[in-house]
C-alpha cells in the first residue's frame, strides 16, 4: 500500500487536474496549434531541400548517362510527385501528431465546459427551486405586512453590505436623479422609479412576442452593463416582470433598491 502522506498528495493532484481539467486542455490546445506551425514550417523547408538535392542528383545521373552513350535522348522531367512523398513524408510525422494532439485537447476542454454548463444549469434550477418553495412559505405563514418587512429589511441589509462607489462609477440613466441599488448584481445606478417601470413594461412586452427575456435585456433598457449572470437567467411567459421598490437609508441619503416579486431564473436558457 501506499503511505497516506503520499496516496493524499495524490488524491489532491488528482482533484487540482479535475478542477482545472479545461484550462490545461486549453492551453494544451494553444501551446499545440503554435508548435505545430512552427513543426510544419521547419519540415517543409527540410522538404524543400531534400526535393531540389534529389532533383538535381536525377539530373547529373541522366547526364552523365548520356555521356557515357548509355542513353542517346535524355528528358529532364524532374521528380514525380509520388517520388516527391517518398522522399518527405517521414518529416511530417511530428506535426501530424502534434496537430492531432492539439485537436484532441481542444475538443476535450470544449466537452469538459460543455458538460460543467450543464451541471451549473442543474443546480440553479434546483437552487431557484428551493427559493421560490421558501418565498411560497413565507407568504404563507406570514402576513402581508410582515413579508413586506422582511423583504425591506433584506433590501437594507444588502445596501448597507454595498459601498457606494465614486460618482464616476455609478450608471447615470435619463434625468432622474435618485440613487438606485440592483439588489440581483449588487450595482448602483442614477434612475427614476418612473423609469425602471418603462424598462419592466418593455421587457414584458419582449416576453409576449419572444416568449422570453433575460435580465441582461432589463439591464441593457437601465444602462447598465451585462454579467455572465444577467445573461443566463431571464423570465417566461409563465412567471412575468414585477419590479418591487424598497425604500432605504444609505449614509442618511434616500437610495432606491430594487428587485423583482418572481426573480429571473435559468429555466429562461431552455427557451433559447
Amino acid at each position: 500500500m501506499l503511505p497516506t502522506a503520499l496516496l493524499g498528495q495524490l488524491m489532491k493532484a488528482r482533484f487540482l487536474l479535475d478542477q482545472h481539467a479545461s484550462t490545461i486542455l486549453t492551453g494544451m490546445g494553444v501551446a499545440g496549434t503554435v508548435s505545430t506551425a512552427v513543426l510544419t514550417t521547419r519540415s517543409t523547408f527540410k522538404a524543400v531541400r531534400i526535393i531540389d538535392e534529389a532533383a538535381a542528383k536525377k539530373v547529373h545521373d541522366e547526364q552523365a548517362e548520356q555521356m557515357e552513350g548509355v542513353v542517346s535522348i535524355v528528358h529532364y522531367e524532374g521528380l514525380t510527385t509520388v517520388d516527391k512523398l517518398r522522399l518527405v513524408w517521414p518529416l511530417y510525422i511530428p506535426p501530424a501528431i502534434t496537430g492531432i494532439t492539439t485537436i484532441m485537447a481542444i475538443v476535450s476542454a470544449n466537452r469538459i465546459d460543455s458538460k460543467k454548463i450543464a451541471a451549473l444549469t442543474v443546480a440553479a434550477g434546483v437552487s431557484d427551486r428551493t427559493l421560490m418553495e421558501y418565498k411560497t412559505k413565507l407568504e404563507e405563514k406570514l402576513t402581508a405586512r410582515q413579508y413586506a418587512s422582511v423583504k425591506d429589511d433584506i433590501a437594507n441589509d444588502r445596501v448597507q453590505a454595498t459601498p457606494v462607489p465614486s460618482s464616476g462609477q455609478v450608471v447615470i440613466v435619463g434625468d432622474g436623479k435618485v440613487l438606485c441599488f440592483d439588489e440581483l448584481t449588487g450595482r448602483y445606478f442614477h434612475s427614476s422609479a418612473e423609469e425602471i417601470r418603462k424598462a419592466e413594461n418593455r421587457l414584458n412586452h419582449m416576453i409576449l412576442n419572444d416568449a422570453g427575456a433575460s435580465l441582461e435585456e432589463f439591464h441593457d433598457l437601465l444602462g447598465l452593463e451585462s454579467t455572465p449572470y444577467t445573461s443566463m437567467v431571464g423570465w417566461g411567459p409563465e412567471n412575468m416582470v414585477e419590479v418591487e421598490f424598497h425604500s432605504v437609508l444609505k449614509d442618511d441619503k434616500p437610495v432606491l433598491a430594487v428587485n423583482f416579486n418572481y426573480p429571473p431564473t435559468a429555466a429562461y436558457m431552455k427557451l433559447h
